[in-house]
């Protein structure tokens, strides 16, 4: 159950993460590829297109049925017990033995790859995060300092912990593996960690928006403070409901268990994170660079834009 449930939770990702591809696919090509491509285009389709490429791949390992150690668990287990030189229970037992202290290569290097795509996902979904929060704050330099350093921290955090990760490879059940209790904590505060620094960023566009024009106009979609407020509010609300879980199964679930939600979780942020970039695509090229000034010799329900770069 623990393995199908593994299985389950990477069809469901990488299923969400095609979905949503397919589905905004036309405004895509409409907002992204026809227009002159801004940095903010371009992070939109690094962003996009490494999820994309990289989860597909992995799948693909993933449930790949006959890697070598599967094969040669069958047909090592198949012999012994048909030369009758042990009980079919027994051979398994010391196959899973042999297996467990001569870990595949090939899965290793998949684990690895897992992490680093894990990794990549998050970096560049902090980094637009970081940016949108910038160009909302006028570009204020000591606002993007602060960020970067709080992000710093928190990844340090992370980094620090990496000694104590390890993992264990369920034999004859492909690449899938199992942390025990006392090193799951490297996964799981890593995994708070982001949920702390999306807070951080969710505060501050809320903050931000209400000095600058007042909840009321966040209300509505007719101007691009209510796209970026309600995007914004979408986000911060889909990741609490899966990343909470894939944190809690990554301290308090079983061995076999833990880890299984964050492929769930980095794809739900990367579809998450697409479609507010393509919505602010929809209303100006800048995109995430789009900078709601407040001009106080205007009527407030009429929004100044100001789609200069300055990075």
């Amino acid at each position: 159950m623990p393995i199908s449930f593994k299985l389950y939770a990477v069809l469901v990702a990488d299923s969400i993460l095609i979905y949503d591809h397919m589905a905004t696919i036309t405004d895509e090509i409409t907002f992204i590829w026809c227009r002159p491509k801004a940095p903010s285009a371009t992070l939109f389709l690094v962003n996009r297109y490494v999820a994309l490429f990289g989860n597909v791949y992995m799948l693909f390992v993933y449930v790949l049925p006959a890697s070598d150690e599967v094969l040669w668990f069958r047909y090592a287990r198949t012999q012994l017990a048909g030369l009758h030189l042990i009980y079919a229970e027994v051979s398994t037992l010391v196959l899973q033995y042999v297996l467990l202290s001569q870990p595949n290569p090939s899965c290793q290097s998949y684990l690895i790859y897992r992490e680093v795509l894990l990794f990549l996902q998050q970096i560049f979904v902090c980094l637009i995060l970081t940016l949108r929060t910038y160009a909302l704050y006028c570009r204020n330099k000591r606002i993007l300092a602060w960020m970067v350093i709080i992000g710093s921290v928190l990844g340090g955090v992370t980094a620090g912990t990496l000694g104590f990760r390890s993992s264990t490879l369920v034999p004859g059940f492909n690449c899938f593996e199992s942390y025990s209790q006392k090193i799951a904590v490297s996964p799981g505060l890593g995994w708070t960690t982001l949920l702390l620094y999306e807070l951080l960023i969710f505060v501050l566009t809320v903050h931000r928006i209400y000095k600058t024009r007042g909840l009321s106009l966040a209300t509505s979609r007719r101007n691009i403070i209510g796209v970026v407020f309600q995007d914004g509010a979408m986000y911060f609300a889909v990741m609490i409901l899966t990343n909470v879980p894939n944190i809690v199964t990554s301290y308090c679930g079983p061995n076999t268990i833990r880890g299984s939600l964050a492929t769930i979780t980095s794809c739900m942020s990367v579809t998450l994170i697409s479609r507010l970039m393509l919505n602010l695509h929809k209303s100006v090229d800048a995109g995430i660079f789009t900078n709601p000034l407040r001009d106080d010799g205007h009527d407030y329900g009429s929004d100044v834009f100001s789609t200069e770069i300055d990075v």
